[in-house]
């Protein structure tokens, strides 16, 4: 059994942020990875002018990556799961053999309840909430929460996740980073062409792009 978090969003683009919650998640909940699933299309920003395209966002991700635990995926894409839900119904069909806790910043929480069955969602994984600066404080206020409450763990438990029955719901409190895809799209608008002026060739693989790693437990 491996413990894998999972982390998902557009990526646009995946930057030192998402690299920094995802090796503070491994330390605090003791995964042997952290899986990047980047979305093709985010049903939530249907109709962003500033969307770069999804192998560009892919081999952005895979560059930041690089050198870690933290493994990049076309998943949704090749299994065309458009709602977090499907996914991870998907992914556990396809990998009973893992563990799997969702992680999201404390930015997407104002939000969570406007996700396909979002509840449906919180009955298939543990979620860990890690903290992004300006949204901690009203993190346990917003909508969602109002049902989440009653299933929220202690911080101190946070490496036991695995012996939750979902759902469970855990506050991550790393040091706070302040980057942001939506500062640095601002900054650089072009950042996509600059970055990779050919679009890069999506490669296509009978299993996930993850799966043709071994598990290094040693790596960072």
């Amino acid at each position: 059994m491996a413990r894998i978090g999972l982390l998902g969003g557009s990526f646009n683009p995946a930057h030192r942020g998402h690299r920094r919650i995802s090796l503070e998640a491994m330390r605090a909940l003791d995964l042997d990875e952290v899986w990047w699933l980047v979305s093709p299309r985010n049903p939530l920003k249907e109709g962003a002018k500033d969307m770069a395209p999804f192998a560009v966002r892919l081999a952005a991700a895979e560059r930041m990556a690089a050198r870690s635990r933290i493994r990049v995926s076309d998943f949704e894409q090749r299994f065309a799961t458009r709602y977090t839900v499907d996914t991870v119904r998907k992914l556990k069909f396809r990998h009973p053999e893992h563990r799997f806790i969702w992680l999201f910043g404390s930015d997407s929480l104002p939000n969570f309840h406007l996700w396909r069955d979002w509840r449906g969602l919180a009955r298939e994984v543990p979620i860990a909430v890690i903290r992004r600066p300006s949204y901690d404080s009203q993190a346990h206020a917003v909508r969602a929460m109002s049902w989440l409450r009653r299933f929220v763990h202690p911080s101190g438990q946070a490496k036991q996740w695995t012996e939750w029955s979902a759902p469970a719901i855990i506050f991550l409190r790393p040091p706070p980073d302040p980057t942001s895809a939506t500062a640095i799209r601002a900054q650089d608008p072009h950042w996509h062409r600059r970055s990779f002026p050919r679009i890069p060739r999506v490669q296509r693989h009978g299993l996930p792009l993850f799966a043709r790693r071994p598990l290094d437990r040693t790596s960072n």
